[in-house]
């Protein structure tokens, strides 16, 4: 696997995190910059932990699999963006009395929008690929759209985050696709 792919991987898994930075960019009457280095922090750690902790996971039961691997990274890829492609049509901007700003909401929102890499983690086990490499880009292009997305939505507001979320599920799939199409042509 490629640095190119493991870069589209990336912007896919971060399509959510950029999604929820928009849409909590538009709850800021004051937006300082502490606002959204703390959310893009949060965001890329978590982006970045999470395909970590699943490639861990992944190595226990790589041996078992080997022969069908490339079918299990298909169904998680698959899945993982399906699922996106469900969200995106159901995102909804935080309540009036929520803070997005606050630990306790960072957290819970950190991790619902990175559970999608804990699945991508398993299916890089799978794969030739340096995972450290990976995490690291993972990690840094989230937290650069996180940060990006918080000044988004403080200045156009959540218009189009459901159709992010939607690309970055497609590209999942597509990546799955093509994941399963090199290994059964080779």
């Amino acid at each position: 696997m490629g640095l190119i792919t493991i870069i589209i991987i990336a912007l896919a898994l971060a399509m959510d995190a950029f999604a929820v930075s928009i849409v909590s960019g538009t709850t800021y009457r004051q937006l300082e910059v502490k606002h959204a280095f703390r959310m893009a922090l949060f965001f890329g750690a978590f982006q970045a932990f999470m395909p970590l902790i699943g490639s861990l996971a992944g190595l226990t039961i790589r041996d078992h699999i080997a022969e069908y691997d490339h079918w299990v990274a298909f169904g998680l890829l698959a899945a993982v963006g399906g699922k996106m492609i469900y969200e995106s049509f159901k995102i909804a901007p935080p309540g009036k009395n929520s803070n997005p700003a606050s630990m306790v909401v960072l957290l819970f929102l950190s991790i619902a929008t990175s559970i999608d890499a804990l699945a991508v983690g398993i299916t890089l086990s799978f794969l030739q690929v340096s995972i450290a490499v990976a995490v690291t880009i993972i990690g840094l292009i989230t937290f650069a759209l996180s940060y990006l997305g918080v000044y988004i939505g403080k200045k156009a507001g959540h218009f189009f985050e459901g159709q992010i979320e939607a690309v970055g599920g497609l590209v999942l799939i597509a990546l799955g696709i093509k994941i399963l199409i090199e290994h059964l042509i080779s």
